[in-house]
């Protein structure tokens, strides 16, 4: 696996087989009508530059839709249960798993790893995240995690979306054309505002859960931003449509396209459960991450965009 802050990717372990693609035949659920236009992607001020937060620019989009929340294991079960569709951690046979278990990260550090939270685990996939073992049976309306990019596409496919651009999934965090920090405003959670459901305590060896989670939180849970949006911050990584790019000249820039473009890498937005301002301070709304399109984990998600038809138009 190629490491990363917040995700591991799976660096060259080679893409498989697309899935044969289908007519629609899900239903879209709580789906949000978002108003196009002017708007802003990326930041002036960014935290993490070698990340290309920034600079802000202008972008213009048109009128979509975005469902409020992310797709649910409830969901992708159904999607699962219709199709026969196999995701590309089963196929793989592991996926990537957070872990501060001390014997662990001990061993991962005799083997040279900088981020020895992270581990390929035999048999993790979205069914059971954590590996053999874990389930989802009292998740039901937590995200569905252990997705890949070509996963998120498969069901999107499914129910007649997308996945939403990077500049779409912004100005549906940010409630429209401004330049707020995270979906609630510009106020940093705590312990006693936690807004969303990121890491407090002490990463990665003490989560004092002050928020309620250790893990994923319920799709719909905390309060919805300003166009009724859910857990935009923190939770899970999600998913966007676009490659990723860093949008400068600067030598570590250039090496870091070319890798992406390479190995294919797709932004995520969002941060998630893991995040913390000590460490990952990637839950504000300009932050962003990269992984290769086949990796998958125990903190990433989606959500689906739809276009208007004529008829939506009208």
């Amino acid at each position: 696996m190629k490491e990363s802050c917040c995700g591991p990717s799976r660096h060259g372990a080679g893409r498989l087989a697309e899935w044969e693609n289908h007519a629609p035949s899900g239903i879209p659920e709580g789906v949000v009508r978002v108003a196009g236009g002017r708007t802003i992607v990326g930041t002036n001020t960014p935290e993490i530059p070698q990340d290309g937060e920034g600079p802000e620019r202008t972008a213009t989009i048109s009128d979509f839709e975005l469902e409020a929340t992310t797709v649910t294991n409830e969901r992708f079960a159904r999607f699962v249960d219709a199709t026969g569709y196999v995701s590309e951690a089963e196929r793989f046979g592991w996926s990537a798993v957070f872990s501060a278990d001390q014997d662990t990260m001990a061993a991962a550090r005799r083997a040279g790893s900088t981020l020895p939270w992270w581990h390929r685990v035999n048999g993790a996939n979205w069914r059971q995240p954590e590996g053999p073992g874990s389930s989802i049976t009292s998740r039901m309306d937590h995200p569905v995690v252990q997705v890949s990019w070509s996963d998120a596409n498969a069901f999107a496919a499914w129910v007649g979306g997308r996945l939403p651009t990077e500049v779409e999934w912004e100005h549906a965090a940010r409630g429209g054309f401004n330049r707020k920090r995270f979906p609630w405003g510009n106020d940093e959670p705590d312990d006693t505002f936690p807004y969303c459901n990121i890491w407090q305590g002490h990463f990665p060896t003490l989560n004092t859960e002050a928020d309620g989670y250790g893990g994923t939180a319920p799709a719909r849970s905390f309060e919805a931003n300003a166009l009724g949006f859910y857990n935009m911050s923190g939770n899970v990584w999600e998913w966007t449509h676009d490659a990723f790019r860093i949008r400068s000249m600067s030598r570590a820039a250039r090496l870091r396209n070319a890798q992406a473009l390479v190995h294919s890498d797709k932004v995520l937005k969002g941060g998630s459960f893991l995040c913390h301002i000590s460490y990952c301070y990637r839950y504000r709304i300009a932050a962003r991450m990269a992984m290769t399109p086949d990796s998958a984990g125990s903190n990433v998600g989606f959500r689906v965009a739809y276009d208007l038809t004529s008829a939506d138009k009208d």
